[in-house]
């Protein structure tokens, strides 16, 4: 199956609205807080990283769709996306620190790393036998 633009686009925003809040609920009372900082806070960080990934993420689909138009089967191998996960972090750090000012890059660096890797196994294994129609639609759920 090779994801349409919209498939992708729709994944992205589905699994992190869902294995991504949910793996942030689950791994935010182990990240490391800095002083005076409440787990409020780190949910408040975390929560607000997923929303500036996925809006930035958006952004990305569209320039990982225009470069794809040069491969012949118009996709990426997996590892491709896995590989992804670093500029994207990286932007997404830079928008989150303009937006809320002095992130603490120990907690950014492991919630993101270990939330894109969740979120991109369940993408490509899980997701895959339990939805069918997901994979055989182009990638979308709609």
């Amino acid at each position: 199956m090779t994801p349409t633009l919209s498939g992708r686009l729709q994944t992205r925003i589905v699994l992190l609205a869902v294995v991504g809040v949910l793996w942030t609920l689950i791994v935010g009372p182990v990240l490391p807080r800095p002083d005076g900082a409440s787990l409020g806070d780190v949910y408040d960080l975390t929560l607000s990283a997923i929303a500036v990934v996925a809006v930035v993420g958006l952004v990305w689909e569209l320039i990982y769709h225009g470069l794809q138009q040069f491969r012949w089967e118009k996709d990426w191998p997996a590892f491709f996306g896995l590989l992804t996960g670093i500029n994207e972090g990286l932007v997404a750090f830079v928008v989150l620190d303009a937006w809320r000012g002095a992130i603490p890059v120990t907690t950014y660096a492991l919630h993101y790393s270990t939330t894109w890797l969740v979120v991109w196994f369940v993408a490509n294994g899980p997701l895959r036998v339990v939805a069918l129609r997901w994979r055989y639609r182009g990638g979308r759920f709609v």
